[in-house]
């Protein structure tokens, strides 16, 4: 078995059969699918066992809630394919996305991190993500850290990636105490170690029309289950790597303001801003955080309502 895919499902009645049926669509046939079904309550894992036994490569696998990295972690377990690959149940591919991303194995075989380009769907619209590479860039390695840190636009998403599957288990999979960016957490962990590879066509897609309660990013998560407050670990290697400290800052700046902005998480974030080298960040991004504190939540404020406001007219004109 070439490839394992594996889709976390976790209440998405309404996205799962498209997940599902852009994977049977693949035009590369050589991989297996597995489903775990993370405690859903929606009818999610009634739906998808229903289409999974139409398919005899698709299996479904249900645990008790334990949240987004449990479940990969399970899947990976569960699987046998030399490659991984990960597909958010709300997110489909393309049908060649495993044809190209075969390609892209065969071309890179010493990377440890692979990964495609990917649309973003938001407000009914497709837009091809500004993942940091050239449009002259077709297909190789790639520097992970510097492209991320050009646009801070994922380079690679959970949906758009593989992973040997000797290096994921050495790797320790993903860290299951994180709710918030499990997946940059692993991928730079595989980074700092091992050649990524990337083929530059957009060839997944990255669904953000949930409503913004039920989207991991919309919310303030606990700093202990948040990445960007669980990176001591990187301290020593972000001190002596140029290209992982400018990643680093810039995420720090731009990931935080809503904390800092926050009552409740306030101090935790000026804590993690004092990390920043400020040299590394806009001059725009430093007059934001350095302007008196009650205008900036005021401004967060009539943003947040404009972005209502403006998402409700698109729903009612779509």
């Amino acid at each position: 078995m070439r490839y394992s895919v594996i889709v976390p499902l976790y209440n998405k009645v309404e996205y799962v059969r498209r997940t599902l049926e852009s994977l049977f669509a693949q035009t590369f046939t050589d991989f297996e699918i597995v489903v775990i079904d993370d405690g859903s309550t929606d009818g999610s894992a009634e739906l998808a066992e229903q289409i999974a036994n139409q398919h005899a490569h698709c299996c479904i696998v249900r645990q008790d809630n334990a949240g987004v990295a449990a479940a990969r972690n399970h899947g990976v377990e569960l699987s046998q394919g030399e490659y991984v690959c990960f597909l958010d149940a709300d997110d489909w591919w393309e049908p060649t996305f495993l044809e190209e991303m075969n390609r892209l194995v065969d071309a890179c075989p010493d990377a440890g991190l692979f990964g495609t380009g990917y649309y973003i769907v938001k407000n009914g619209r497709r837009r091809v993500a500004p993942i940091g590479v050239g449009n002259q860039f077709e297909m190789g390695y790639f520097d992970y850290c510097q492209t991320y840190a050009r646009s801070l636009c994922m380079p690679i998403s959970s949906s758009s990636v593989a992973i040997p599957r000797q290096l994921f288990v050495a790797t320790g999979g993903f860290r299951e105490g994180l709710s918030l960016g499990e997946d940059f957490d692993l991928w730079i962990r595989i980074a700092l170690k091992h050649r990524c590879a990337l083929v530059n066509k957009p060839l997944a897609n990255y669904f953000q029309d949930l409503p913004s309660q039920r989207r991991a990013t919309r919310r303030l998560h606990n700093p202990e289950s948040h990445m960007l407050w669980n990176l001591d670990y990187l301290a020593e290697e972000e001190q002596r790597n140029p290209d992982l400290k400018l990643l680093l800052d810039r995420l720090r700046a731009s990931g935080l303001h809503r904390y800092y902005l926050s009552r409740q998480y306030h101090l935790a974030a000026v804590e993690q801003l004092q990390k920043v080298d400020w040299n590394h960040i806009s001059s725009r991004t430093y007059r934001i955080y350095h302007s008196p504190l009650w205008w900036q939540r005021l401004s967060l404020g009539v943003r947040t309502s404009g972005s209502f406001i403006k998402n409700a007219l698109s729903n009612v004109f779509r």
